[in-house]
């Protein structure tokens, strides 16, 4: 199952368990955590964390959720950054781990996380995400689960400044281009209007050939190309759904109903960069599912920047994409 990035208060996910980025000693504190305890209960969710004891830093324990729409809360204490020198990546590498564990031993089907120790505590945002990122995705290459991460606000995000100034430029760049096409459309229309015996056509048989092209297209499917370039690509359906971030049964819907299956614009991209598709080969793919990318488009000129890069990292493309306040791949 997929990893989703939403921009939400943590206490009203409708998850299986939230995480709560806990202190050592399990009290209730400010933040994210002084959230968590009053919507669980404070008494009820203190109760229970007493019972406990305390929690080491990377750590992970669960309790009950009480009054929250969640069943468990998992309670984590991240690291408090002191310059990178008192080993924080891994501790915090650890306390995203531990919890997606302890979720997966509850039989849990999907967790909620804040940004862990980006608070009061200090850690870099960006280096957080990556490592939030980095450690969700490899569990999630082993497991199915639904992984959020919960971001309140745009100030508690960190994605690669270095990329984001890349992405900005490109649209700056790209983005007006139709605009300015239209706009040389315009004044090419008095000479698209000449008599048109003037005009050199192309003979019929050049046209039929160019319809019998169209109309051949048009008879695969999406799902038909899809699974060609899958086999193509010596790709497995498996790795095909957890890197395009869609879950299974999503993949077996799109595989079983061949012919009948229109995916959302979202979907075909995300399956595209799954298949380390090329700019023309991800074109076709789209039409077979009767979608374009278009500079008109910022979603579009985003997907476009990313393929022509060869990054095909589909979770770093959705930080992008949620920094600009763009629908993300996959899901």
């Amino acid at each position: 199952m997929p990893l989703e990035i939403v921009r939400q208060d943590i206490t009203k996910m409708k998850v299986d368990t939230i995480v709560n980025a806990a202190n050592t000693g399990l009290k209730m504190g400010g933040g994210v955590c002084g959230a968590i305890f009053y919507a669980a209960g404070v008494r009820e969710l203190q109760e229970a964390c007493d019972k406990i004891g305390g929690c080491n830093v990377g750590e992970a324990v669960i309790t009950d959720g009480f009054n929250l729409d969640a069943k468990y809360v998992v309670h984590t204490p991240g690291p408090i950054w002191q310059g990178g020198t008192q080993h924080e990546a891994d501790l915090l590498q650890a306390s995203y781990a531990n919890s997606l564990e302890l979720a997966k031993n509850h039989q849990c089907e999907s967790i909620a996380f804040p940004m862990i120790s980006t608070g009061i505590y200090g850690y870099p945002k960006e280096e957080a995400l990556q490592i939030a990122v980095s450690t969700i995705s490899a569990f999630l290459l082993k497991e199915d689960m639904h992984v959020y991460l919960v971001v309140f606000d745009k100030k508690s995000f960190g994605v690669s400044q270095k990329i984001f100034a890349s992405v900005h430029q490109y649209i700056d760049e790209h983005y007006v281009e139709e605009l300015e096409s239209v706009f040389q459309f315009n004044r090419s229309l008095p000479k698209m209007m000449e008599p048109m015996h003037e005009i050199d056509m192309p003979e019929p048989k050049e046209v039929q050939s160019s319809l019998d092209f169209i109309f051949d297209q048009m008879d695969v499917s999406f799902s038909e190309k899809l699974l060609q370039m899958i086999d193509a690509k010596g790709m497995t359906d498996v790795e095909t759904y957890k890197r395009a971030n869609i879950d299974r049964r999503l993949f077996s819907k799109i595989r079983n109903a061949a012919d009948d299956y229109s995916p959302k614009k979202k979907t075909a991209i995300a399956l595209a960069i799954a298949l380390r598709l090329n700019l023309e080969e991800t074109i076709d793919l789209l039409t077979a599912a009767g979608y374009a990318l278009s500079h008109s488009s910022k979603f579009d000129v985003i997907i476009e920047y990313f393929i022509k890069q060869a990054n095909y990292n589909i979770h770093e493309i959705n930080e992008v994409l949620f920094t600009f306040d763009q629908p993300l791949l996959g899901a």
